[in-house]
């Protein structure tokens, strides 16, 4: 035989392999629990590339956590927003959008997005006095992220201009 046969022959018996894995009886599929999704949502990150992939490896990252929301920005090296995200993106509402787990997921938002651009590596800058200053890091360490050095840039005043009068609660 020759060689265009031999091919046509192994083509042949491949589609015929195939085509016995399909026919073959579907598993049956188990009921899937609250902690299947959470540890699937961080286990199988799976980062595809962007459509206009800007090929970024390092950059800065942004996380403005105040009393009432997150805000989280990914940047290159000179200030050109790759991705972004907030609370209120999503969909948190209220007070929720302040807590340590809605940074968290925003995070991990804005940081597959930056990832799919090609971004590893970054350097964290922390702004305001919110709680979700620590979990945002700590998302951006489970998504794979090299977190080379870690900067607080929260604002505080040598006594500048007189604060507002005091809340009562």
């Amino acid at each position: 035989m020759s060689e265009e046969e031999n091919k046509s022959v192994e083509e042949e018996e491949k589609v015929a392999a195939v085509a016995a894995t399909e026919n073959a009886e579907p598993e049956k599929k188990k009921e899937v629990t609250a902690e299947d999704l959470l540890k699937s949502d961080l286990d199988g990150v799976k980062i595809r590339r962007a459509k206009g992939s800007k090929n970024i490896t390092s950059g800065v990252v942004n996380v403005l956590a105040t009393f009432n929301n997150t805000k989280v920005t990914f940047c290159d090296a000179r200030g050109n927003v790759i991705s972004w995200s907030s609370a209120g993106k999503c969909n948190f509402r209220g007070s929720r959008k302040s807590t340590a787990y809605a940074a968290q997921v925003v995070t991990q938002d804005a940081g597959r997005v930056a990832m799919s651009h090609g971004m590893k590596e970054g350097v964290v800058k922390l702004n305001g006095p919110g709680m979700g200053r620590d979990s945002a890091v700590r998302a951006l360490q489970s998504l794979g992220m090299i977190v080379t050095e870690i900067v607080d840039v929260t604002p505080v005043p040598h006594n500048g201009c007189r604060a507002p009068k005091r809340r009562r609660v």
